[in-house]
C-alpha cells in the first residue's frame, strides 16, 4: 500500500474557498479515478510557514494504480488547481510506502 501525500501552503485569502473546493470538487474527482481506496484531508496546526497548510492524503493499493493516476489523471487535476488558485499556493507531493 502506498500513501500519496500532497501538502499545500495557501495564502490566508483563499483558505476557505480552497477547502470548500477540495471537499466538493477536487477530492471527489480524484476518488472518481478509482486509483485510490481512501483519502484524508488534514490541517497542519503547527506549521512554520505563513498562511494555512493542509495535507491531502490518498491511499493506493499498488504502484501501478499510483502510476496510472500520475500519468493519466494528475496532470489535468493539477492544472485545474493551478488555474483556479494561480500563484496563491505552493504544493509538495510525496509518495510513501506503508511499512507496518
Amino acid at each position: 500500500m502506498l500513501l500519496y501525500n500532497v501538502t499545500l501552503i495557501l495564502e490566508d485569502s483563499i483558505a476557505n474557498e480552497w477547502l470548500t473546493w477540495m471537499q466538493k470538487v477536487h477530492i471527489p474527482a480524484v476518488m472518481a479515478t478509482e486509483k485510490f481506496v481512501s483519502y484524508r484531508l488534514l490541517k497542519v496546526l503547527d506549521s512554520p510557514n505563513e498562511g494555512v497548510t493542509y495535507c491531502a492524503q490518498y491511499v493506493a493499493e499498488t504502484q501501478s494504480d499510483y502510476e496510472d493516476y500520475k500519468t493519466n489523471f494528475a496532470p489535468a487535476l493539477q492544472q485545474e488547481l493551478q488555474t483556479k488558485f494561480d500563484n496563491k499556493f505552493v504544493a509538495f507531493r510525496t509518495l510513501m510506502e506503508f511499512l507496518g
